[in-house]
């Protein structure tokens, strides 16, 4: 049966053209092809990088922290209670007013002091503003050398100016050594967010985030194994490139420098369009649609290929025409630009499950 499933998943219709095999894409007269195998190298570059981490946020993001001086808030811990706390860990954090009547009857509690219990019950799991800013800091940091990377890996290949390029020869294209480092680093980073998930910051999104990230790694390894590296690079790099004023955005914001944070959010807000709206769809998405038909027939990875870049598209409009929304009301004067972005942020964070530099 194992063998049946093995033969079904490689199926070379599921990965390449008709008339191209496995065994064309063999290393042969120095030419060297992406294979599933290099995937492995992931899992020691996650290891790395979340040392790294550590390391980043505890000698450079922490001490960054105590100059600006970002302080964690006091907050007044609930009191012992056994039956509010059981009903909190096992049922929800948020009481329903019938639950609130039941629970009040039990602890022999008057209503307003169960709510307050688990008001005070949920702000103790809230991350600190602290651990949010090391957060961001170490994003930020990343998508900025992520994105420096890729625009050295690239600014000298003919299909980062003409994408016509990027299916010269496919899927017989030979990697290069910046496309391997490139995709290893990537994919590292979105695998330390997997390992890292349930210590980060816990949004509402918890469960999204555990499917975007393994949602980004199904891309990176699907492109890979099929040789669509050419194309991946580049729309990482796109992605990368909005996500770094972002991250600076929620630094500032955090340190209370409201006018800088105010800024790059409209710096972000600019690179977003540019890249997401313009570039990503008329010029990436149409080199994935229309260019490989000129060079070979359908087949199942350019549809899936296809579909998930569609799919990711509909999402940039969703959160563009949020973004209108606030940069509408900024203009009119309805909302003041501190209250906005931090609107804004908040929101970012539920749709960062799927756009994080991802393809």
């Amino acid at each position: 049966m194992l063998q049946t499933v093995g033969e079904w998943l490689w199926w070379e219709r599921l990965w390449l053209p008709r008339n191209v095999s496995w065994s064309d894409l063999e290393d042969s007269e120095g030419r060297v092809y992406a294979k599933a195998s290099h995937l492995c190298a992931a899992l020691p570059c996650a290891l790395c990088l979340l040392l790294v981490r550590y390391l980043f946020e505890r000698y450079l993001a922490i001490p960054l922290a105590n100059v600006w001086g970002i302080r964690d808030s006091v907050r007044r811990k609930a009191e012992p209670n056994a039956i509010l706390e059981n009903y909190f860990c096992s049922r929800g954090q948020v009481p329903s007013q019938v639950d609130v009547t039941s629970l009040c009857k039990k602890t022999s509690w008057p209503e307003r002091r169960v709510q307050v219990w688990f008001r005070r019950r949920r702000n103790q799991e809230r991350p600190g503003i602290r651990k949010r800013f090391c957060e961001a800091s170490w994003r930020g940091v990343f998508y900025f050398f992520a994105f420096v990377g890729g625009v050295l890996a690239l600014y000298d290949k003919p299909w980062f100016y003409n994408l016509k390029e990027v299916w010269a020869g496919f899927p017989k294209q030979s990697m290069l050594p910046s496309q391997y480092w490139y995709y290893l680093v990537e994919m590292g980073f979105y695998l330390s967010l997997i390992f890292r998930i349930t210590f980060d910051v816990k949004r509402k999104d918890f469960k999204e985030q555990v499917v975007h990230h393994i949602a980004t790694m199904t891309l990176l390894s699907f492109s890979w194994i099929s040789n669509y590296i050419r194309i991946g690079t580049l729309v990482m790099a796109v992605h990368d490139f909005a996500d770094i004023p972002l991250e600076c955005a929620k630094m500032f914001n955090y340190a209370k420098w409201h006018l800088t944070a105010n800024s790059l959010f409209v710096v972000f807000t600019i690179i977003y369009i540019v890249t997401r709206l313009v570039i990503f769809p008329f010029w990436l998405i149409h080199c994935t649609w229309v260019y490989p038909l000129e060079q070979f027939a359908p087949f199942f990875g350019y549809y899936f290929f296809n579909v998930m870049l569609l799919v990711l598209q509909i999402l940039h409009l969703y959160w563009a025409l949020l973004i209108s929304q606030m940069v509408y009301k900024l203009i009119c004067g309805k909302v003041c630009l501190h209250g906005n972005l931090n609107d804004f942020l908040r929101k970012k964070e539920m749709y960062e499950i799927i756009t994080s530099g991802n393809i």
